[in-house]
């Protein structure tokens, strides 16, 4: 598909998982990639394989929940790449615990970088994507949507990142842009093949986040993110997608 040639499109999160999976998938079908991150070398990689694909990719160490870096990074993409078309907020951190060991220095991590960096991402690229009547994607999950166990604080974030998709997509609708959110379940990526679930957890909970046909690679969240970005997602806005093979069907 070629649906993105010369869309100019900011991905949060590209040094693995589903960042890496969407900006690569984004460039395949034409857009301009400004990949950030604070892993310098998957940023390189994701690049590197960009670029050997013949997309078009730079890169940007960003730390989403630092409002200095965030302004930077969006200036750079719209002086790379001559505006910004789309913004893809897929930069995130997971934690397991029982809630009543869950650390509030925990709890403050998940919120700054999971809804905090979403958030100061979002406002700096408002202006930008009102003039190309683009479009917003922000990356939410299952945890938000309904009781996921061991992760208190980031279903938390993530449930406020829905609602501020929502509240965005209202209030810049009739100004032409497009807010949606996708909320994975169950794939595999560099955030949860690190996962360790806590000491004492009662492992039949874990039922409630597996999917009805196993894991899948983080390919099968980007192809979503592209759609939503290009012109076959005109007329969603407001909405959130589950990627989950039926978890919470």
């Amino acid at each position: 598909m070629e649906r993105l040639v010369e869309k100019s499109i900011l991905v949060t999160g590209a040094a693995s998982g589903i960042g890496r999976a969407s900006a690569i998938r984004l460039a395949a079908e034409g857009a301009k990639i400004l990949a950030s991150d604070v892993d310098e070398a998957g940023l390189a990689a994701t690049c590197e394989s960009i670029s050997a694909d013949g997309g078009t990719a730079s890169a940007m160490i960003c730390n989403v929940a630092d409002p200095e870096q965030v302004d930077a990074c969006v200036d750079a993409a719209v002086q790379r790449h001559g505006g910004l078309d789309a913004l893809c907020n897929i930069a995130g951190v997971l934690h397991a615990d029982i809630a009543s060991d869950v650390s509030l220095e925990t709890w403050q991590r998940m919120i700054d970088i999971n809804l905090t960096g979403t958030f100061l991402m979002c406002q700096a690229a408002l202006p930008h994507l009102v003039e190309t009547k683009g479009a917003i994607v922000n990356m939410a999950s299952i945890a938000g949507l309904s009781g996921q166990p061991f992760s208190l604080a980031y279903a938390a974030s993530k449930g406020g990142v829905l609602a501020l998709t929502y509240t965005l997509a209202v209030e810049y609708g009739k100004r032409g842009l497009r807010i949606n959110a996708i909320c994975p379940g169950d794939i595999t990526s560099g955030m949860t093949e690190n996962f360790v679930f806590p000491e004492g957890a009662d492992l039949k909970l874990l039922y409630r986040v597996m999917s009805l046909t196993g894991a899948r690679p983080p390919e099968a969240v980007a192809g979503v993110v592209a759609m939503l970005v290009s012109e076959d997602g005109i007329h969603i806005n407001g909405e959130y997608i589950r990627v989950d093979g039926g978890t919470r069907a």
